[in-house]
């Protein structure tokens, strides 16, 4: 008889029917990130030395705010959306009206909450210019509209249109930065506008497309407001745990900003930056990971604990190879951002444990999302808000780091002990590479797929 841990040893990890091959998704997933990765250094380096710490902080300000407000705006509907098609393609046609309908009346409603807020409490945002907060936010609707598109196409496994969309923004951004601060010599206020037409231009463009391409698929692209009722009502359980994530990562940002000013905010920006960067692998590995479980409602969780095991091995090379270069940053960004290498270092036990859970909460997220993982978000957002309104005013940034890799830490942990509990599978057996595996991985084969596998795969 043969054991469940010597089952999934068996099991390719390329091996799924209904979508394309998840190594090959994954790869070019990551390949198509590393080039945005350029994107998004070339423009920080360009933007960090062209308008300085106070400058860049600001920047980094007007962005965070952004992207706190699609978060916790969006109501768990992106994931809703990969969901809900992955599990029946045939409803994808209302599926996208509804998240059009949403993403124009929500995200406009966001856009006026931020401005009311900075028009209650200026110094909620650290003293950023009102006029341009109110250029970053008028981009909020349709930066919606991209986040849940993107997130249809990921349903339909579109992955190279998925890879193309995605890679756009960070794309603008960076020419915005070359033409508007190299070229025409112009400031902060000229680039946030540059970058706002753009995330618009790119909201439409997407949605031109995408209504398309499921138009093709489905005959009827109206909303249907009582399956966007079901759909909200699933995404509401996954939006505690996304808005709790979003807090976590961005708001010790604003914390810092807003007790110890706009310069140290700056040099703890580009720590954050490369600590957000060392987590696109484990993100695209949960990504692609995600369907396909909603997919299969694979409840022991077999080639869930497969990916994890290689994360393992990928996050420990890729966290060790971050603390090497950790102390070229100042070299890249000016002398002003010295103390960014201790606060990186400071980051990368958290961002380690921070990817492990990333793949393997997708057990969960992708069988119904139990209620144990929003209440873990909950406790270890109380407890990562707590230290930091309790260090940083006195510590500064290099608190603010460390407080996030204890909160890191706790998430890990707790979802990690309630897999064990669920699925009665060991720490080993979870995290760490059998020989098999290692063999072939440092052998660089690829596990063999059986032909009829094959034949039933779908063109990413």
């Amino acid at each position: 008889m043969t054991s469940s841990s010597e089952t999934s040893a068996t099991v390719p990890i390329t091996d799924e029917p209904v979508f394309g091959s998840f190594v090959s998704g994954v790869v070019l997933t990551f390949g198509t990130r590393l080039l945005m990765v350029a994107g998004v250094f070339g423009s920080g380096i360009i933007i960090a030395r062209w308008l300085g710490p106070e400058g860049f902080g600001t920047y980094a300000v007007l962005n965070v705010t952004v992207a706190l407000a699609l978060q916790i705006g969006s109501a768990g509907l992106p994931s809703a959306n990969t969901y809900f098609i992955a599990r029946d393609r045939t409803g994808t046609g209302p599926v996208w009206a509804n998240a059009i309908l949403f993403a124009l009346l929500a995200g406009s409603l966001l856009t006026i909450t931020v401005l009311i807020l900075d028009w209650a409490n200026p110094s909620l945002f650290g003293g950023v210019s009102a006029r341009l907060l109110a250029i970053a936010a008028v981009s909020i609707p349709f930066q919606l509209l991209t986040l849940l598109g993107l997130n249809v196409l990921l349903a339909l496994d579109r992955i190279r249109q998925l890879n193309l969309f995605d890679a756009l923004s960070p794309a603008w951004v960076s020419v915005n930065a070359i033409l508007v601060l190299m070229i025409l010599r112009r400031g902060l206020f000229e680039l946030v506008s540059f970058n706002t037409a753009a995330f618009v231009l790119l909201g439409l463009l997407l949605v031109m497309y995408l209504s398309r391409a499921v138009a093709k698929q489905s005959n009827r692209i109206r909303p249907d407001l009582r399956l966007l009722k079901a759909m909200l009502g699933y995404g509401v359980k996954f939006y505690v745990s996304i808005m709790a994530g979003t807090i976590i990562l961005r708001a010790d940002l604003l914390i810092v900003n807003h007790y110890r000013g706009a310069a140290e905010a700056g040099v703890y920006a580009v720590a954050s930056q490369v600590s957000f960067l060392l987590l696109m692998l484990p993100g695209v590995i949960a990504t692609l990971l995600f369907p396909r479980v909603a997919a299969a409602q694979d409840r022991r969780g077999e080639f869930a604990v497969r990916v994890t095991r290689h994360t393992t091995v990928i996050m420990l090379l890729t966290c060790f190879a971050t603390a090497v270069f950790s102390f070229g940053l100042p070299l890249i960004y000016g002398a002003r951002f010295t103390d960014a290498t201790v606060q990186l270092l400071i980051l990368l036990p958290g961002i380690f444990f921070l990817g492990l859970e990333s793949v393997l909460v997708q057990h969960f997220t992708g069988t119904g999302l139990p209620r144990a993982i929003p209440l873990f978000w909950i406790v270890t957002v109380v407890f990562n808000i707590g230290l930091n309104l309790l260090l940083v005013p006195t510590f500064g940034a290099r608190a603010a780091a460390f407080n996030s890799t204890m909160s890191y830490g706790l998430i890990f942990l707790l979802v990690a002990i309630y897999f064990r509990m669920k699925t009665g599978r060991g720490t080993a057996e979870t995290f760490l590479l059998r020989t098999d595996e290692l063999r072939n991985l440092f052998s660089f084969k690829r596990p063999a797929t059986s032909t009829s596998t094959a034949s039933s795969r779908t063109t990413a």
